[in-house]
């Protein structure tokens, strides 16, 4: 059985390139508070969350686990294709357009068994599926289908049961289980938009290896010790 852990980072359009409708619709509530300082919080958030949807952000990085051959491949957005690998030579570093890099994502996962993410049914997968329709890119599977299913496991749902406990983040499960935290390396998903707006869009990349080096860890112990 072949399986993989993916993660994607994203990025938002600036919110000035959304057209004007759009941008009324996503501050409509931030313009009902009568409060000013509330108001302007209320916008920033708004602002802020355009990086969560397909509509209004771009995937800028997808990496994926092998967990049988135990590496790495990361994809990140660039307009030339351009390659490289970990000193350990156990990440392959790939830089492809948005377009080529979910041409790339389906076609490996077209022959994958097992999908494995953190928070994934809730973000990553709508996020791809959704993006590569307006891409005009094909998605050769369901990952939002049945969902006490094999064939997509998200670790999140696994280790709230299926959201009966609280959530909490990656790096609070890292921490807990003794886990090394993609956090750890002073990067996380909150500095993805600066880091992408300076130009470090590889120091992204190399945060996502990290991201599903962790989650794979917590997918043994959810297999050796929770399934």
């Amino acid at each position: 059985m072949r399986r993989i852990v993916f993660d994607i980072e994203t990025c938002a359009y600036p919110f000035e390139s959304l057209s004007e409708s759009q941008q009324e619709y996503l501050l409509r509530y931030a313009e009902k508070e009568s409060d000013p300082e509330k108001k302007s919080a209320m916008a920033d958030d708004a602002v802020r969350y355009t990086s969560l949807y397909p509509f209004t952000a771009k995937c800028i990085v997808i990496g994926l686990y092998d967990v049988e051959s135990e590496k790495s491949f990361v994809y990140y957005e660039n307009e030339k294709q351009e390659k490289w690998n970990s000193e350990d030579g156990k990440v392959q570093y790939k830089g492809l357009p948005e377009k080529e890099m979910l041409e790339s994502f389906w076609r490996i996962a077209n022959v994958v068994d097992q999908f494995i993410t953190f928070n994934g049914r809730n973000f990553d997968v709508p996020f791809l599926m959704m993006r590569s329709a307006m891409l005009n890119v094909k998605a050769v599977k369901n990952l939002m289908g049945y969902r006490y299913g094999d064939e997509h496991i998200d670790l999140l749902e696994q280790f709230t049961f299926y959201g009966i406990t609280r959530k909490f983040n990656l790096d609070f499960y890292c921490h807990s289980f003794g886990i090394e935290s993609p956090k750890s390396k002073d990067i996380s998903g909150m500095e993805v938009k600066n880091l992408y707006e300076a130009g470090r869009i590889k120091d992204i990349a190399h945060y996502c290896s990290k991201d599903i080096y962790a989650t794979y860890q917590l997918f043994k112990i959810w297999e050796k010790l929770l399934k």
